[in-house]
């Protein structure tokens, strides 16, 4: 019978955790900048608003006809 290797446990376990945290770092984050609902579903609206450019820019910079 082959021997337990803890030390390839052990950093899956590690792994597992450093996962875990990034995952509710971005989660925390996400609901900050308010783009997700509670249930993690998009919001319909926002994604588009970072999009739109300033007032004028994009029509400044196409000539007149």
């Amino acid at each position: 019978m082959a021997t337990p290797n803890y030390g390839f446990e052990k950093r899956q376990k590690e792994l597992a955790k450093k996962r875990k945290k990034e995952d509710k770092l971005k989660a925390k984050s996400d609901r900050k900048s308010g783009l997700f609902a509670e249930d993690g579903t998009e919001i319909e609206g926002q994604e588009g608003d970072a999009d739109i450019a300033a007032p004028g820019s994009a029509e400044s910079s196409t000539p007149a006809a």
